[in-house]
């Protein structure tokens, strides 16, 4: 039998939980499943708190489980101990509930940098006082070497974050990063916070991925109160979507080519996106589409006005994009700095259940839109674009494909766009008395986007959001290890984490 259908006859089901169930485990279960993640069986799609307990959320084949851990004595056995990619999970269940790991290689903070004025916020919500003592960072061996400290304030209006390079000349022998600084206290403002404002909050996590959000934490939801909304929300929400992934992977082709000091492709780029915003104004009446998406269906409609502007977006996009892609695949500078730079490997990408393009450009070819799969997507026809170079150039023309299949999506959709409301009255009472609770997986721009809620009367009880760059910004560590320290912002832009949506 398949791990995770195997898995959950091992717990006791939580009732009330939707679309895939909840279990409550013991903890040799807990461990067991850990063995079965680490062994390749499942994916970690998600590790996270309610201060009672901790939760695992692992992917099979099409299939959803999320595994519960009541944690007694406030500690539970550390997932990170046999799978890596769980360790930053488990420092910020640790900062801000007060979980212990048992057995965690690593315990230093990851979200707290001693300036809160309290420890466990969420959790015993102790006073200390804000020191902000130093961070120590992993220690490389060998001479000669030397450290470069880079942010958290970086040249340009961007997010901050601390990268702390060991070198050997210009060689990168170590990467480590430090985030954590845009902690918004998200988990925290959730807790009691009416669907109104919740699903605000959530749109907020990361800006350039509010639909995705949005999307992501109205599903969940609806899953939980057993409500499905209008089938035109459900054709508008993938409409907006597809235009959200358009506007960013314009922008982030255009920007990887200006870290390669190519400024003529970011130009023309630039301009694209441009037209993609202002594509979504005219629709929907915001360029970024947030507060469009809601629980119960979309805020906003389309009218005939809306679906010309869609369909002279792309034409446009279509009549020039096809040459700043043979002019990106032609100028032999460019190829220079992006073939072979940054290698994510197939294995770590699979071990990492790293999510968009940075999972496909090194063969990892999932899409939350086709496994485990939404409405719209399943009467859509698409193709999941994969790679397995793994460097940069794989991770601009997996962008290139997707903005082709994205292009051919929304033409599907207004095609197809059913008449009718767009939007039923959600209240959170639903139809049940007692366990509310939902769960969603989202296709974002960069991955897979997952809501998890509990609801009760009135509002949220507690809620969490998980960005994928949290399973993408180790394997940034990974991939620098060899390359120039120049090479830096060109890896980092091909990656292009979200800051905000990690921190929370």
């Amino acid at each position: 039998m398949a791990f995770v259908p195997a898995l959950t006859k091992r717990g006791k089901p939580v009732d009330g939980h939707r679309p895939w169930p909840r279990i409550i485990v013991d903890a040799d279960t807990w461990r067991e499943a850990v063995l079965g993640i680490a062994a390749g069986e499942a994916t970690l799609s998600a590790l996270w708190s309610d201060g009672e307990a901790v939760h695992m959320a692992l992917v099979g084949v099409g299939k959803i489980l999320v595994v519960s851990l009541p944690a007694r004595k406030r500690r539970f056995p550390s997932v990170g101990l046999t799978h890596p990619p769980a360790l930053r999970l488990e420092r910020a269940i640790r900062d801000l509930y007060g979980l212990e790991p048992e057995g965690s290689p690593d315990v230093r903070t990851w979200l707290d940098h001693g300036r809160w004025g309290m420890t466990q916020p969420l959790g015993a919500r102790q006073a200390s006082p804000a020191t902000g003592a130093p961070y120590e960072f992993l220690k490389a061996e060998g001479a000669p070497m030397h450290q470069i400290a880079v942010g958290p304030v970086h040249a340009g209006i961007i997010e901050p974050g601390h990268f702390r390079f060991t070198a050997n000349g210009e060689t990168i022998v170590r990467l480590e990063e430090r985030l954590g600084y845009v902690h918004k206290g998200i988990e925290g403002l959730l807790r009691d916070a009416p669907l109104e404002r919740a699903a605000k909050l959530a749109g907020r996590v990361s800006g350039d991925s509010t639909v995705a959000y949005a999307i992501a934490f109205a599903q969940a939801v609806e899953a939980a109160l057993a409500v499905k909304v209008p089938q035109r929300a459900v054709f508008l929400r993938a409409l907006m979507a597809e235009l959200e992934r358009l506007a960013n992977h314009f922008a982030d082709i255009g920007a990887i080519c200006n870290d390669a000091s190519f400024s003529l492709m970011h130009a023309h780029c630039g301009v694209l996106r441009e037209r993609v915003l202002r594509t979504a104004e005219a629709c929907f009446g915001h360029r970024l589409m947030m507060d469009r998406v809601v629980p119960g269906g979309t805020a906003a409609d389309l009218d005939e006005s809306g679906l010309s502007a869609i369909r002279a977006l792309i034409a446009a996009a279509r009549r020039e994009f096809p040459p700043l892609v043979e002019l990106y695949d032609n100028t032999a500078s460019l190829q220079d700095r992006t073939v072979s730079t940054g290698i994510v490997k197939p294995e770590l990408a699979r071990q990492y259940g790293a999510g968009g393009y940075i999972g496909r450009a090194s063969g990892r070819a999932f899409d939350a839109r086709r496994t485990p799969g939404y409405a719209p997507y399943a009467e859509l026809r698409f193709e999941v674009p994969v790679r397995s170079d793994g460097d940069v150039d794989a991770r601009v023309w997996i962008r290139v494909d997707e903005i082709e299949q994205s292009l051919a999506l929304i033409e599907q959709i207004v095609q197809r766009l059913p008449q009718g409301s767009t939007r039923i009255d959600v209240q959170s009472t639903g139809p049940e008395h007692g366990a509310r609770e939902g769960l969603a997986l989202v296709e974002g721009f960069r991955g897979d986007v997952l809501a998890w809620v509990r609801l009760k009367e009135g509002g949220i009880e507690c809620a969490h959001l998980r960005d994928p760059s949290w399973f993408q910004w180790p394997l940034l560590e990974a991939a620098i290890e060899g390359n120039i320290v120049a090479d830096f912002p060109l890896c980092n832009k091909s990656f292009n984490c979200s800051y905000a949506g990690h921190d929370l």
